[in-house]
């Protein structure tokens, strides 16, 4: 199913943030080998909500989850993406990508595009490294500038484009170093630094450029699926159009119609568990704001209303008396949370009462 809609703007209250410890920005550091989303007093009583990406790529480390962490926090909201992750030459490579960014922009995240300069050699791979970490310094410095930057996150991250270029090129050199300080390979830096040249072209064709690998991965996408899914029904393509006429991609894990309705279900499995985990649950919950805010959702045919749908499913069954405390507590939040911003959640086979 080929889909098309609008986004014109975002309204979502979250329910499941976790409270963010806040940290003195001296020790941006410590905060980031310790806390996937955090706050930070960045002086003068200024204070932003800061979330990172272990990897440029949205399916490593559940980076939605961090991103949802921070929604609740009523000040401008941080995230820091490293522009290239190279694991080594028996690791994988990974470059941002403007739907990346595009999707920030939407939810009103300040993205910093950061580059990681030290690591440690693998225990269990030779041409692998791992524990990677930022340049402090630099991260420091941007953040410190968001506060009191005048417009909003979309023109920040315009700007944060334009300098990718520049970063990438930092980015490369400094896996030079570190291959040859621990003594592992890296992916070919001629491949890289092509993606570099495109990325020097400015920001539009670096639009251009991820768009295509966007569409790619998309397509692929459209016919896999991956372990922490559960289908029934057909897959979608989704194609949003943003107020300012840019366009990004996504694939819906399951869509049906119903009368003049179109329901759009992000799914989330669990093997051996009661319930799907937190952050898969949260994961999805990223996009129920995207969902649950769509307008002018149409095929190439026809118009319809949509109807986001998180559908969470379990191998064994579902019993709500077999469920702990904590368990029955994430469910009653997270319906609380589905009937507040207008979404369905669907356990198994059956919707939730929301």
């Amino acid at each position: 199913m080929q889909l098309h809609a609008e986004i014109t703007g975002i309204k979502y209250t979250p329910f499941l943030c976790r409270t963010l410890e806040v940290f003195p920005v001296d020790s941006l550091g410590t905060a980031l080998s310790t806390r996937s989303a955090f706050g930070l007093n960045v002086g003068m009583e200024r204070h932003v909500a800061v979330s990172w990406w272990v990897s440029a790529k949205r399916t490593r480390s559940y980076p939605y989850a961090r991103v949802y962490d921070t929604l609740a926090f009523s000040g401008k909201r941080v995230t820091i993406i490293p522009i290239i992750k190279d694991e080594g030459i028996e690791g994988d490579r990974d470059f941002l990508q403007w739907d990346t960014i595009s999707l920030m922009s939407l939810l009103g995240i300040y993205v910093i595009i950061g580059f990681y300069i030290d690591a440690e050699n693998s225990s269990r791979y030779g041409g692998k490294i791992t524990n990677q970490r930022f340049d402090i310094g630099y991260l420091r410095g941007q953040i410190e500038d968001v506060p009191s930057y005048q417009s909003d996150a979309l023109h920040w991250n315009l700007a944060q484009v334009d300098k990718a270029g520049i970063i990438a090129t930092q980015a490369i050199e400094a896996y030079s170093k570190l291959s040859e300080k621990l003594s592992v390979p890296m992916h070919s830096k001629d491949s890289a630094n092509r993606r570099i040249s495109e990325l020097l072209k400015g920001k539009g064709t670096f639009m251009t450029l991820s768009r295509e690998l966007a569409k790619k991965a998309q397509a692929r996408e459209s016919v896999t699926i991956q372990p922490k899914e559960k289908l029934a029904r057909e897959k979608a393509i989704l194609t949003i159009r943003n107020y300012l006429g840019g366009y990004y991609y996504f694939t819906v894990d399951e869509a049906w119609i119903a009368g003049s309705d179109l329901y759009l279900a992000e799914a989330k499995h669990t093997m051996y568990s009661k319930l799907p985990s937190l952050g898969d649950v949260k994961d999805g919950l990223l996009k129920m704001i995207l969902f649950s805010n769509l307008k002018n959702v149409q095929t190439e045919t026809q118009e319809y209303s949509p109807i986001a749908v998180l559908k969470l499913t379990t191998a064994t069954g579902f019993s709500r008396q077999q469920l702990n405390s904590t368990e029955r507590n994430l469910v009653d939040t997270l319906k609380q949370e589905a009937h507040h911003n207008r979404f369905k959640i669907l356990l198994n086979n059956d919707f939730l009462d929301t």
